[in-house]
């Protein structure tokens, strides 16, 4: 290709320089020489026409004369020009008296006579310019023609020598001689192709005196162990055909291994309801399944099976999770019962603590108090905890009630801040109020609401400084309202800022250690349950913004 490019480059480049010198030299012709024999033959025409119209012969004269002294481009053109000149002032002075008018019309032939001479030269150099060109050009046909069949001579040697070899391995190898290479020293693409049959041939050797035997053995006890796992697992490869299944996923999916191998399985997927689902992308969420006439619970976990970093295809097992899920519905009755049943012993020995402290009873020394309000606050703990894990319950079971109406965002924020403000007063933090003026109402569950406002304000009090400030927000944001809590405190680290909401999960580090960590988690579910968002900003060493956004009332 680039020898056929450097001929057409040479040719074409070599045709055009002499085009353009022949339309150069044409063009000389025509535009200097010829245009001064037109100026010459109107100036003749205008001296011819003189005794019958005057002004309009001299006015034609002058102008061809003025033309023809800005078109001076031979030798002896000026001089014989400005003869012209003279003669004609002569003429316009005295027209009856002029006598040199031949002497006049000698003067343009003269000019007429040099443009012509000019002409035959130029055209001779333009002969000469085209037959240089036939010569050069037929001397590069001839060469180019010679080194193209030279080309076309040798040029199917280059390429059948590397197939004959490569036809010849190829032959080799359909009759299982491994041990047959190619040796190409071109760096082309054959050099490539060459390396990439040694290597095929090289592999294929490998495999040849390798234990065939030992390889269909593993592969048999890998199946047998496969099918006896209790999980239900399917294979595919990477055009997601079917490629097998064990006993478990036979039973659980209603389908046969040796009907459906090697078909594709969303054509299978078609018919199967369950096939369809677990082809489907995501789901985290475990599977409820009728199997044997029982709920039953399974979780999927995809594998993609990798050979030297492709992806070659995928498993899908699903476990059966059911005792779990039994055992853990088992545990959330059980949090939900005791909770409940704690509820009512604790509020007595707050109304027992409460007793206490009136003084009708009796009074009490300084180490009676303080007994007295360590176990206020114990009992204060437990009462929190409580209704964390009574909420918990409602969650996991997914029977949180909501009792929705139309409430002022005002009111929710009024009763938070009523709730902790002994708190804050304790820590010596204040509470700053900006909330936007003719907020629409939302539509929620005030008493939850107001809970999870609560919630973030306890946690802002509790990790600012003393003295500090906490700064609660509610301002419109499109067709919802956001509630912001901000603090100024330690922030939160940013590697753990996706986890907070996460049940059970601490921040590392935190000054807090008593609390149980389910706060935030069910602040998320209570939000997330009437529609709506929550979100947390921070910054280590600069503080924390916790909000949520509640829609308008319909």
């Amino acid at each position: 290709m680039l020898f056929l490019f450097l001929v057409i480059l040479s040719f074409g480049g070599l045709g055009i320089f002499y085009i353009n010198r022949l339309s150069s030299d044409a063009g000389m012709i025509l535009k200097d020489n010829h245009i001064s024999l037109e100026y010459c033959n109107h100036m003749l025409k205008a001296l011819d026409a003189l005794p019958d119209d005057r002004n309009k012969a001299l006015a034609l004269f002058e102008k061809n004369l003025e033309l023809e002294e800005g078109n001076i481009t031979e030798p002896g053109e000026q001089e014989a020009t400005w003869e012209t000149r003279t003669l004609f002032e002569q003429l316009k002075k005295d027209i009856p008296g002029f006598q040199n008018y031949r002497q006049l019309r000698r003067a343009i032939y003269q000019i007429e006579d040099v443009n012509q001479i000019a002409i035959v030269h130029k055209n001779q150099v333009a002969l000469n310019t085209a037959s240089r060109a036939t010569l050069y050009l037929t001397a590069i046909v001839v060469i180019l023609s010679i080194v193209a069949f030279t080309f076309v001579l040798s040029f199917p040697g280059i390429i059948s020598g590397p197939i004959k070899a490569l036809s010849e391995g190829i032959k080799e190898i359909a009759n299982k001689n491994y041990s047959k290479r190619i040796d190409l020293k071109q760096k082309d693409e054959f050099g490539e192709l060459a390396a990439a049959f040694n290597k095929m041939a090289e592999k294929l050797d490998e495999y040849e005196h390798s234990n065939l035997a030992q390889i269909k053995f593993e592969k048999g006890r890998i199946e047998a162990i496969i099918n006896k796992m209790n999980d239900a697992i399917i294979g595919f490869d990477e055009r997601r055909r079917i490629l097998f299944l064990n006993s478990s996923a036979e039973k659980l999916f209603g389908l046969a291994e040796n009907e459906i191998a090697g078909k594709y399985a969303p054509d299978i997927a078609l018919e199967n309801d369950l096939l369809r689902t677990i082809l489907q992308e995501g789901g985290k969420e475990p599977l409820k399944i009728i199997a044997n006439n029982k709920e039953s619970f399974y979780s999927k976990e995809l594998l993609e099976i990798k050979t030297d970093e492709t992806i070659g295809g995928n498993v899908i097992i699903l476990r059966n999770i059911t005792p779990f899920r039994e055992r853990d519905n088992a545990k959330t009755n059980f949090m939900a019962t005791v909770s409940h049943e704690l509820k009512t012993p604790i509020f007595s020995i707050k109304m027992s603590a409460q007793l206490l402290k009136d003084k009708r009873i009796g009074e009490l020394n300084t180490e009676q108090s303080d007994i007295l309000r360590s176990m206020e606050g114990n009992a204060d703990r437990l009462l929190t905890i409580t209704g964390e894990l009574l909420n918990l319950s409602q969650i996991e079971t997914g029977k949180i009630e909501l009792t929705l109406k139309r409430v002022r965002p005002e009111v929710i924020v009024f009763r938070a801040i009523q709730a902790i403000q002994a708190f804050a007063l304790q820590r010596k933090v204040i509470i700053r109020q900006m909330i936007e003026s003719g907020l629409p109402e939302i539509q929620v569950d005030e008493e939850k609401t107001a809970w999870v406002l609560i919630n973030l304000l306890t946690n802002a009090i509790k990790y600012s400084s003393d003295g500090g400030i906490v700064e609660v927000y509610g301002k419109k944001a499109n067709d919802s309202v956001e509630f912001s809590v901000r603090d100024y405190g330690r922030g939160i680290d940013q590697q753990y800022l996706p986890h907070v909401f996460d049940k059970y999960y601490k921040v590392p580090g935190g000054f807090e250690k008593t609390g149980t960590g389910l706060g935030l988690s069910i602040s998320k579910d209570f939000i997330e349950a009437q529609g709506g968002r929550i979100q947390a900003e921070s910054q280590f060493g600069e503080g924390s913004v916790f909000s949520f956004k509640l829609g308008f009332a319909i």
